[in-house]
């Protein structure tokens, strides 16, 4: 059974605008030539997840744990680092769709930290904030074929990979199919969902801006669980992941030195080729760096350069 929402025009907005900036994000361009901003997202997107989970380890404690230096700090938080870095490790072996793959990466996540890590829970559960009952899952006995249904959703290929990755982080919290750890597998497999159609997506820390704003992040899913669909939620996350790719965006333009930009304009630009069109891939350029890097590029033999003023063309050397 399909999982209710409402398609809403400021969901149409947000996609229409993530799916611009995807196009800008090309992941060679981000993530293959960058392995510094690769490493340094990957452990922003481990911190502030766990943070949300109330971690108390610092960005600086776990850059230290991922270059295998030693941390002083409490020896659960320190699991939950190494746990979160093992699945990231794997994430590329896990399939979207596969829910024994979902159930392999909860016990990797949740290994030494809870009893029955990879299995859903035995237990009915609620949620509490404070002295009010927040939520109250569905029954446990019902657990199994609730996320059976939500597995085959994944598996609809007419659905909108944006708004499905959505749709299924709000249902699976909905179910609370675990006893611990339904959070941080709602952003994980979310993030899971979206990499397999925009591999960007491995490295993008959504979930720093979760982190910076848990209230309304908690509020979303209050009012997707009053209304009965996850509407709200999806337009949430929606905003969330526009947000994360602007920053993303913003801050890889500026590492990017001008031999890589190069490397990264031949990479996806083959064939003959103008300044205008060098400029055209990277928008934020002046027309002089542009120069700057072609005349480089020229002299060290990376690309030829052929006619002169308005009629030159650069191609692969």
């Amino acid at each position: 059974m399909k999982p209710p929402y409402e398609i809403t025009s400021l969901m149409l907005k947000y996609v229409s605008s993530i799916s611009e900036k995807i196009g800008e994000a090309n992941v060679r361009y981000l993530i293959k030539t960058n392995p510094s901003l690769r490493k340094q997202n990957q452990i922003k997107t481990i911190y502030s997840s766990l943070s949300i989970e109330g971690n108390t380890l610092s960005e600086e404690q776990i850059t230290a744990i991922v270059e295998n230096k030693r941390v002083v700090g409490p020896q659960k938080d320190i699991i939950e680092v190494l746990n979160a870095l093992e699945v990231y490790k794997n994430l590329n072996l896990l399939k979207h769709y596969s829910e024994k793959d979902f159930l392999k990466a909860h016990k990797m996540l949740m290994k030494d930290l809870i009893e029955n890590s990879g299995k859903y829970r035995t237990k009915s559960v609620g949620i509490v904030k404070g002295s009010k009952v927040e939520h109250i899952a569905p029954p446990y006995e019902n657990v199994p074929f609730l996320m059976k249904d939500l597995f085959q959703y994944l598996k609809d290929k007419s659905e909108i990979a944006l708004i499905k990755s959505c749709v299924f982080h709000y249902e699976m919290e909905f179910i609370h199919p675990f006893m611990d750890g339904n959070g941080r597998m709602g952003r994980l497999w979310q993030t899971l969902i979206l990499k397999e159609e925009y591999p960007v997506f491995e490295f993008l820390p959504f979930e720093t801006l979760i982190s910076k704003n848990q209230i309304a992040y908690y509020d979303s899913l209050s009012a997707s669980d009053k209304e009965g669909k996850s509407t709200k939620f999806v337009e949430y996350m929606l905003h969330i992941i526009d947000q994360s790719l602007s920053e993303l965006l913003e801050n890889s333009t500026k590492r990017l030195s001008d031999e890589n930009r190069i490397q990264v304009f031949l990479e996806n630009f083959t064939g003959e080729f103008t300044r205008k069109e060098y400029l055209n891939y990277f928008k934020d350029l002046s027309s002089a760096t542009a120069s700057r890097d072609l005349k480089k590029a020229v002299e060290q033999g990376i690309i030829i350069k052929q006619g002169d003023k308005k009629t030159t063309v650069y191609s692969r050397d």
